[in-house]
């Protein structure tokens, strides 16, 4: 699988997400989907002590016992500078680590400089416990506030990761070219649509049971199943089938097209799903082809947020 840099880090092109490790299923099942993402290529694994209260950091640091050097480990926390030593060292026991690969600020803490949080994060580089930074749901405001509070010669946020997807493109017109500007990498989280941009779901059909949008809140559901959605994945399915691929490969595909992009993180349930999810960064879209899936999938500055907790969708 083709591999991009996040700083001094080689990843793969399509990372795996963990956040229903220790929350959809425990150990064994997380150790199924973790070694078959390494057979597949995939080295690249994104994890947060929010996820099942750490248990999703256990679950992965578990899996990758006998593996650390093929994976590259990327977690996340929130809180102030004064908490940041304490979740690093924290995920390393969890992990059963002795360094983060990547540790990421999940949520922008407004209540202190961000200055103070790069001096905290610096000090965790500097001790050989935190190999690079970087962010979560930065703005490009937030994202250059930071580059400017960077004292010389100290580390910088090498990584943001955000929400992006062919239904939410509004980063195209703000982040991404402040990533390509700035050598930023850009990971993209949410890339399937909580599963719409799989297929899995036809319009008008009962939702496939066992899928995470089956047992959505009707508040989740009525957001992410508009006639609107249905329209642009339905043309997205049938581009794609023309040309032997499916929706997934094509949803990877026209992310991984797109300049500033380095990582598109999806999770998986079963083996199977990551073997699907690593095929699908081997698709490279012709010129053409990013022009009419960009026809049938028109970015937006104001396309909304994909439904989440986070944005305010429960």
């Amino acid at each position: 699988m083709e591999r991009r840099s996040i700083g001094s880090l080689s990843v793969s092109v399509v990372g795996m997400g963990c956040n229903n490790f220790g929350i959809r299923f425990q150990e064994e099942q997380s150790a199924e989907v973790v070694h078959a993402s390494l057979e597949a290529g995939i080295n690249y694994f994104d994890t947060s002590d929010s996820y099942a209260d750490g248990r999703s950091e256990e679950c992965l640091g578990s899996a990758l016992a006998g593996h650390r050097d093929e994976a590259v480990i990327a977690t996340k926390y929130d809180g102030p500078p004064s908490h940041v030593r304490r979740s690093a060292e924290a995920s390393l026991r969890r992990l059963g680590v002795e360094v983060i690969d990547l540790f990421q600020l999940h949520h922008p803490y407004p209540d202190a400089p961000i200055g103070e949080t790069l001096a905290a994060l610096g000090e965790l580089v500097a001790e050989g416990k935190v190999r690079e930074i970087g962010c979560s749901n930065f703005s490009v405001a937030q994202l250059r506030a930071a580059e400017a509070a960077v004292a010389g010669g100290a580390p910088r946020f090498v990584s943001v990761q955000n929400d992006y997807n062919l239904l939410n493109r509004k980063a195209e017109f703000d982040v991404l070219p402040e990533c390509v500007a700035t050598g930023v990498a850009f990971n993209a989280y949410f890339p399937l649509y909580h599963g719409l941009l799989t297929g899995k779901f036809r319009r008008g059909e009962p939702l496939p049971e066992g899928t995470r949008l089956a047992a959505a809140s009707p508040e989740r559901k009525a957001a992410v199943f508009t006639e609107h959605n249905f329209d642009v994945v339905e043309a997205l399915t049938a581009f794609a089938e023309a040309r032997g691929h499916a929706v997934l490969e094509l949803a990877f595909a026209r992310l991984l097209a797109e300049p500033g992009v380095v990582s598109v993180i999806a999770g998986a349930t079963w083996g199977e799903q990551a073997r699907a999810n690593a095929a699908a960064g081997a698709w490279q879209l012709s010129a053409d082809e990013i022009a009419e899936v960009d026809r049938l999938a028109p970015a937006s500055a104001d396309d909304a947020d994909t439904p989440s907790r986070a944005h305010g969708v429960a």
